[in-house]
């Protein structure tokens, strides 16, 4: 979308920034994430949101920027964590380092009640993340909140500079968004942001980028490729769409794919790629050594089966660009490498050969785009699923036997999903499988089988997750089946583990 009037958010490196571009979009207003160091890119923004990051402001390789650039934008400014902290020391504060890590629960406590806190409770809890703190302020500063122990834990400046020291993008927080509207209120003629106006911006933009080029589309048959393919299709450039089974796959899935295609109308090419995947992952246990693996071979597949293409598309969201780090002005610390960020698409991202139109989308945008295209509920309803498929959910040694077993028990745990109803309600579910075999009893006799992991967790955009408390018969009758089918396995655990600290998948 133009960059003009919106919300610029400057990512200094905090996992939780692609949060704050989500809520202001939540709020009705465009927001894109911008790296702080080259403040000439943003055009001319209606906001400006500093997010939090890793570092310290001490340290010596601490990510910095241009104050008096930042100031002659004349529009406010909100400081998050590191970027209140940052504040505090532009305007002539200082922060005290701590090797002590504030993480969790704290009571927020307004001092005053306009600005930022039009509206919001004499006391109400917010989520910490950081270990400095500010000391001396500035005499033109004003404490505006303080936690529970007197601390200040929010800023203001002359100008409508903001700072807060928690984070009001999590659901923590629990007025955190009512925080966010207040600043965002403080604007004039802020963009607006609806999802019929970005898919009109991205079928002009594609037709632009592309003109007669051919598109390869990798499609997986998972929300963002299927939005992606149809979005491509409606643009009406040329394009190739290719399923690759590469073996890694849920149970008669690739039937499933074609057939959801088929009903589409979107023509796709499928190629069996399983016995290279599987020979490629042999005896490597390391999750980051298979995901490069998948990655890298996809990207072979791909290439092998349509020679010199033109262009490569991909449904890169914002979660998988973050988590990656891949940009080489990213603050952020890698999580995770995403297949569509391995070395092979960054050299075909430098030669413009990668098309990512969804990439500054969050996983539930990407469904309201789905739905203005017109596809079905069904087929937008479906659970995510990873681009390395059962890899990531088979930690360490990847092989046939064990991806049957994963499959089976899948099958059973999102079939009882189905049958209670529950499928819709959880935002992702999948059974794992854990590679330690346990002493168990079948049939008189000693076993000395797998275990499985059951996992249902609710989530907005997969940055942060929480597990879903099922039915405890579901559960039962759940174990139940997988124990007396599933050969292979004698033990069945849930896993009740919220994102962060847990990563969604196991790998």
């Amino acid at each position: 979308m133009q960059e003009i009037h919106h919300v610029a958010v400057l990512d200094f490196g905090s996992q939780y920034t692609q949060l704050i571009v989500r809520r202001v979009r939540e709020l009705g207003f465009f927001a894109k994430l911008y790296s702080p160091d080259d403040l000439s890119e943003i055009g001319q923004p209606g906001a400006i949101i500093l997010s939090g990051g890793p570092k310290s402001t001490g340290d010596p390789d601490a990510p910095d920027l241009d104050f008096e650039k930042l100031r002659s934008f004349k529009v406010p400014v909100l400081g998050v964590c590191y970027g209140m902290q940052l504040l505090n020391i532009k305007f002539g504060g200082s922060v005290k380092a701590s090797n002590k890590r504030e993480y969790g629960p704290a009571a927020l406590k307004p001092t005053c009640h306009e600005s930022l806190y039009q509206g919001v409770s004499a006391e109400s809890q917010v989520w910490m993340s950081h270990s400095d703190t500010v000391q001396d302020i500035h005499t033109e500063a004003k404490v505006i909140a303080t936690n529970q122990h007197g601390t200040p834990v929010s800023l203001s400046w002359p100008d409508d500079f903001y700072g807060i020291q928690f984070h009001p993008e999590v659901t923590h927080s629990h007025e955190g968004l009512s925080i966010l509207k207040n600043f965002l209120l403080l604007a004039e003629d802020l963009q607006t942001f609806m999802i019929e106006d970005f898919k009109r911006e991205m079928i002009e933009g594609i037709r632009e980028r592309v003109g007669e080029k051919q598109v390869v589309c990798g499609v997986s048959g998972g929300v963002d490729s299927t939005v992606l393919a149809v979005l491509l299709q409606e643009a009406g450039v040329n394009v190739r769409a290719i399923f690759v089974d590469n073996g890694l796959l849920r149970k008669e899935e690739s039937a499933l794919v074609q057939a959801n295609f088929k009903r589409m109308g979107v023509e796709i090419e499928t190629i069996d790629a399983a016995a290279e995947f599987l020979d490629a992952l042999a005896g490597k246990e390391d999750p980051e050594e298979k995901r490069k693996i998948i990655g890298n071979l996809f990207i072979k597949v791909f290439w092998d089966t349509v020679g010199d293409a033109e262009m490569l598309a991909q449904g890169t969201l914002y979660p998988d660009v973050i988590e990656s780090a891949s940009n080489e002005k990213s603050k952020a610390s890698v999580i995770k490498t995403h297949h569509n960020r391995v070395p092979k698409i960054l050299e075909l991202q430098a030669e413009g050969k990668v098309l990512e139109p969804l990439a500054e989308l969050f996983k539930d945008e990407v469904r309201e785009l789905g739905v203005a295209l017109g596809i079905e509920p069904d087929i937008l309803g479906r659970h995510p699923f990873p681009g390395p498929g059962l890899a990531v959910r088979c930690p360490g040694a990847v092989d046939r036997e064990r991806l049957e077993i994963i499959r089976e028990c899948d099958a059973i745990f999102i079939g009882k999903l189905k049958e209670y109803g529950w499928y819709d309600k959880v935002w992702q579910a999948y059974a794992g499988l854990i590679p330690v075999k346990t002493v168990g009893v079948k049939g008189d006799e000693r076993s000395y089988e797998w275990a499985t992991n059951l996992r249902a967790v609710i989530s907005e955009d997969a940055m942060t997750a929480e597990w879903v408390d099922l039915p405890a018969q579901l559960l039962r009758e759940t174990s139940q089946d997988i124990l007396n089918e599933v050969s292979g396995i004698n033990r069945v655990l849930y896993d009740i583990s919220t994102k962060p600290p847990a990563s969604i998948e196991w790998e």
